[in-house]
């Protein structure tokens, strides 16, 4: 076995390469996502700046103030929701049969399993149909009740560390409310 030794000008070397990659991604990177910091526009073009709190805060805000100008459901609601290491839980509303509602969610960066699916009115059977089941960290669409029901989201967090996930949503509904 031979042991090769590394002079200090190929430690120094690599010292000074890993110091700049570290400052490459921690202004590319880091600064937009955690901080809203963008020096370079890099995070703006790969949507970094959109997971910061700041940002997260401002489209909250944002959501606050429509629900604030009008009284109908079809102004829109945000709703915060935190999800535990290894759990999971259920947002659902109630909605009739042709109503739609427009959504968007996202996370604050961690992947989480959705089953976005609804349950008959009135059904003591256990029967739900699932619309979509995939394991993502946003989803933005449109849905029109196939049945007069509850309908939402089941979230599970797969990981060991909380996710947050940002639920905007407006349309023809009633009772929204966290299980």
């Amino acid at each position: 076995m031979t042991t090769e030794q590394i002079s200090s000008s190929t430690l120094w070397k690599a010292t000074t390469g890993a110091i700049i990659v570290g400052l490459v991604l921690l202004v590319t990177a880091i600064l937009p996502a955690e901080y809203n910091l963008d020096p370079t526009g890099v995070g703006k073009a790969l949507g970094l700046t959109e997971l910061s709190p700041e940002s997260l805060a401002e489209k909250k805000a944002a959501a606050d103030d429509a629900k604030a100008g009008s009284n109908s459901d079809s102004a829109g609601e945000a709703v915060e929701l935190t999800i535990p290491p290894k759990a999971g839980l259920e947002y659902k509303m109630v909605m009739i049969e042709g109503n739609q509602v427009d959504f968007e969610w996202f996370t604050n960066g961690g992947a989480v399993y959705v089953d976005m699916h609804g349950e008959p009115k009135g059904d003591t059977t256990g029967y739900f149909k699932s619309y979509t089941i995939t394991t993502v960290n946003e989803m933005k669409g449109s849905f029109i009740a196939p049945f007069e029901g509850s309908h939402g989201w089941y979230f599970r967090n797969d990981t060991d560390q909380a996710i947050d996930i940002m639920l905007f949503f407006s349309g023809e509904y009633q009772n929204p409310h966290l299980l």
